[in-house]
């Protein structure tokens, strides 16, 4: 019988992460407490079972009713101490699921109004990475992300001010939020600059809505990576495309599930994606949300998929190929998942 190694101890990169929903559920606890939140009902009595909230967003009101959760969660991050301390708790997370990379993705207009404007925002979660860096030993990186909800302009504005910061640990710029919602073209000049700044070009595509949506991150984003991209399966020639340019989905299996996009673990198409070479890195999306961390996305395609410990290695190296991290970094992330392969106590 084959020995099956911890996941949790394979080392491997993080690159689909939220800012807000990377929160532990007792910080919002607490956080809501101290300024005198009152959460949605339905919010607060998972943060309190464990169980995570029943969401289905591939409907307008389901989306509606993921955002405004999402929403409160984000109101109870008022002062620099709440963000550093975010920061901190998302690397210790992500330390105990083997992680040696962390992309961690945020919208600081989100915070801006509370934080003195959009500069001090985004410098005090730059300050708090650097912190949460130098207290956990994680590699640490931002993706400042658009909102597709919002004006292109400030799509543009934002790109502007990634660049500003590449030197400071902005590495890659995205777009996110509902992708039924305008037009991936829209935002075709905030990623040119981006792009030719030297950022990494990350936009979501491919939950929602099906290949379309995909095909428009590659034309119209140029897109280094896409965040999901798990409808991409229903277009083989789609994938072909993904697998010959070399493109990194960020597939988030319990995020799929739990929106609605698929009904079942066994339903997420991670073998065809695996099977037709596309690049994959496994992401947690919102664990405030959805109940589960980076580790339980790797236990779900062993379990539900029958990935196998090979394979499993594969996966993070993929994910590691896929990041910014800087080339040493790389390296023995990539020999640390030859370790875990060969050591059979793991």
């Amino acid at each position: 019988m084959e020995h099956v190694r911890d996941v949790s101890a394979l080392p491997k990169a993080h690159l689909h992460l939220h800012f807000t929903g990377s929160m532990r559920p007792t910080t919002l606890l607490e956080l809501a407490d101290k300024y005198g939140v009152r959460l949605p009902e339905t919010l607060a009595e998972a943060l309190v079972s464990g169980e995570p909230p029943r969401l289905r967003a591939t409907d307008e009101r389901g989306w509606f009713r993921f955002q405004r959760l999402y929403d409160a969660a984000r109101s109870c991050l008022r002062e620099p101490e709440d963000i550093r301390r975010l920061v901190r708790e998302a690397a210790e997370e992500d330390i105990k699921d083997g992680s040696g990379w962390l992309e961690i993705q945020v919208d600081p207009t989100s915070y801006a109004p509370r934080l003195g404007g959009l500069i001090p925002a985004l410098e005090i979660i730059l300050d708090g990475v650097d912190d949460a860096m130098r207290e956990t030993g994680l590699g640490m990186r931002v993706l400042v992300a658009a909102n597709r909800m919002k004006h292109p302009l400030d799509a543009r504005t934002l790109a502007r001010l990634a660049l500003r910061y590449r030197d400071r640990g902005v590495v890659g710029f995205g777009l996110s939020n509902d992708e039924r919602r305008g037009m991936a073209r829209d935002f075709d000049r905030a990623f040119a600059i981006a792009r030719d700044g030297g950022l990494l070009s990350a936009p979501h595509g491919g939950e929602l809505t099906g290949p379309s949506s995909v095909r428009d991150c590659l034309d119209d984003l140029h897109a280094h990576r896409v965040g999901h991209g798990v409808r991409a399966a229903e277009d083989p020639r789609l994938l072909k495309r993904l697998a010959e340019r070399g493109v990194t989905c960020e597939v988030c299996p319990t995020s799929n599930v739990a929106l609605g996009v698929y009904d079942k673990p066994e339903d997420v198409p991670l073998r065809t994606l695996f099977e037709a070479g596309v690049p994959m890195a496994l992401g947690a999306d919102d664990p405030l949300l959805f109940g589960s961390r980076l580790t339980a996305q790797y236990e779900l395609a062993r379990r539900h998929h029958g990935f196998t410990d090979e394979e499993l290695a594969e996966l993070a190296r993929q994910s590691v190929q896929g990041s910014a991290a800087p080339a040493q970094t790389k390296a023995e992330l990539l020999a640390g998942v030859d370790a875990w392969l060969g050591d059979p106590a793991v």
